[in-house]
């Protein structure tokens, strides 16, 4: 009996019961694996094409026509005297020969010009002005930047970026509606002993925070699990995208972000419940 009393005590309602904990908790874990997936989709995303913005942004290509030894000299002359050129570096006809082989197959008696590649040390330098100062000095030289690359890079980080925060959305209230069911459904399984304890002088925030602590607390929980279950997704990720972003690995991983999401899911699970109680005591005759 004296047990009996305790477990009234906390539980009055007797909410152990009446919301199911392993459903919540996987529907919620399910939720939360997702969550983990597009947060590291788009952290791993940004750094990729954070990582392309800069190559391409500081790669810079001369091209110099009837690429005799002086003509060549010339060229890196002028280029090494650029304040904003970080080094300059002439690219091996045999390299070019070998790049080109796929579109012009065998490249031999064909006029290749010599090509020069640049890593600028100022990334807002104006390759152009310095394209202008090598053609002044070897006429019929051109010099090519990849802005148009960057630009591409960046529309594509901020879609993907977009995508994410869409998926996220997506997520947290379908969410909220698992959580919003659950509970109606709780309430409807304990309808009599809400409508007792509400006649004893409990307040609408009572009885909603009853709900909300109990389904944020099992939404913390399915969200952990979650999370963790995703982690050997991001392993997988993680490893394709290690070469391609110089070998980052387990630090493109949003660690931070990725331990706020049961933080996030419990406060999701009780502002879901606290509406969806209120609503439904607001209802009662």
């Amino acid at each position: 009996m004296a047990e009996l009393r305790r477990r009234l005590a906390r539980d009055p309602l007797g909410l152990r019961r009446a919301l199911a904990d392993r459903l919540l908790i996987g529907l919620v874990a399910a939720m939360a694996l997702l969550a983990a997936v597009a947060l590291a989709g788009r952290s791993g995303a940004d750094r990729l094409a954070e990582r392309w913005r800069e190559g391409a942004q500081a790669a810079v290509t001369v091209q110099v026509p009837q690429p005799t030894a002086e003509r060549m000299a010339r060229a890196l002359a002028v280029l090494r005297r650029q304040p904003a050129v970080a080094s300059a570096e002439p690219v091996d006809p045999a390299r070019m020969a070998e790049l080109l082989r796929p579109w012009l197959g065998t490249a031999e008696g064909l006029p290749l010009p010599g090509v020069i590649e640049l890593r600028l040390a100022d990334l807002s330098a104006d390759a152009v002005l310095i394209g202008d100062a090598v053609a002044a000095e070897v006429p019929g030289a051109v010099t090519e930047a990849h802005g148009v690359w960057v630009g591409h890079l960046t529309a594509l980080a901020r879609a993907v970026q977009g995508v994410a925060f869409a998926a996220l959305a997506l997520v947290a209230g379908v969410a909220a509606a698992v959580v919003g069911v659950a509970v109606r459904a709780g309430l409807s399984a304990r309808r009599d002993a809400v409508l007792v304890l509400h006649g004893l002088g409990a307040t609408d925030a009572d009885v909603s925070s009853r709900f909300a602590r109990r389904a944020s607390f099992l939404a913390a929980v399915g969200a952990a699990w979650g999370t963790v279950l995703a982690l050997p997704a991001l392993a997988g990720l993680a490893s394709l995208a290690g070469p391609l972003a110089g070998g980052a690995g387990w630090q493109a991983v949003p660690w931070v972000e990725l331990a706020l999401v049961p933080a996030v899911a419990a406060a999701v699970a009780w502002v879901a419940t606290q509406a969806t109680v209120r609503l439904w005591l607001r209802r009662l005759p």
